[in-house]
């Protein structure tokens, strides 16, 4: 994976103990670094107040290595600088034969204006193309409206432009937190952030395979728990870089579009390059037009990040 801006986090084993009698012990952990030349008692520091401890006495780090590696969002690791200066695309482009979901149509591109046909209405020098795209809403990188899943829910063009443009972005990069055994992402993996009015974004790294077979089997999902945590959790937007937001292979239910569009939660599929998205400190953006009895439809979705100064 691909690090972000040079950001450094801290491998170790730690012992801690508390003022008051116990303590807590902990295996190969990771957190991190504002800098990467943090001595071992200040990246103590950091570990307790990112497992929000108190009467701590004492903090031992033990096989302490500092390794540039993208942050996955520890609290009290400060963000970079909030100014936008540079934008991510983070979405599929679309094209005549796209597949993007095994078993949906590929959207078709015809003229209904030529170039050369074009010439013979406007003046000398003057040419226009017009052309029609047929297409089902779920192709390329899409969001879902309350009205994809529910009949009385609010269609695309109900949405709050506000819940859709800017967004702070709260990215979970989860190469390593699921496997082909395990491809569920549970409530626990998500719960070390404050989430409210965010664009949670999961990053599983599936998007490499976009366009080929392997993309439409064993693909990772948001289990129902983790659903549920995050509409208590008051999010605004939940995206994901794989096939669908639920596991398709569990015979049609799909309780994470279920659980989120009911909180009136949008939910963004088949992102891709969400690994060059900051854990902490971009904003997200994924508007689709204002089409009115439509649930589901293409989005330019991107984030807006700082350059490190």
């Amino acid at each position: 994976m691909t690090t972000a801006s040079g950001e450094h986090r801290a491998h170790f084993d730690f012992t801690i103990s508390f003022a008051n009698g116990g303590g807590l012990n902990g295996e190969a952990f990771r957190l991190d670094l504002p800098r990467p030349e943090l001595g071992a008692d200040e990246i103590g520091a950091l570990l307790v107040h990112h497992l929000g401890l108190a009467l701590v006495s004492s903090v031992e780090l033990t096989n302490l290595r500092i390794v540039e590696e993208p942050h996955r969002g520890s609290r009290g690791v400060d963000a970079q600088a909030q100014q936008a200066s540079r934008v991510i695309d983070l979405s599929h482009p679309i094209e005549a034969g796209l597949v993007t979901y095994p078993g949906l149509p590929a959207p078709t591109i015809t003229s209904h204006l030529t170039r050369e046909a074009s010439r013979a209405k406007y003046a000398p020098g003057t040419e226009f193309a017009m052309d029609i795209i047929t297409m089902i809403g779920n192709t390329g990188t899409y969001l879902d409206a309350p009205y994809h899943r529910y009949a009385d829910g609010g269609d695309l063009a109900s949405l709050d432009l506000a819940t859709l443009v800017g967004l702070p972005a709260e990215v979970f990069h989860l190469h390593d937190a699921w496997s082909p055994q395990q491809r569920g992402i549970e409530a626990v993996t998500l719960s070390d952030r404050d989430l409210r009015g965010a664009a949670v974004l999961l990053d599983t790294g599936w998007s490499r395979f976009f366009g080929t077979p392997e993309y439409g089997r064993g693909a990772p999902f948001l289990t129902d728990a983790g659903a549920r945590f995050l509409v208590d959790a008051g999010v605004a937007l939940v995206g994901i870089d794989s096939l669908n937001i639920d596991d398709t292979e569990s015979g049609g239910e799909r309780p994470a579009h279920s659980i989120l569009l009911a909180a009136g939660i949008h939910v963004v599929e088949h992102l891709t390059r969400l690994a060059d998205v900051p854990a902490r400190g971009a904003r997200f953006t994924a508007a689709p037009p204002a089409v009115r009895g439509f649930g589901t439809f293409p989005v330019r979705a991107f984030a807006t990040v700082a350059d490190p100064r």
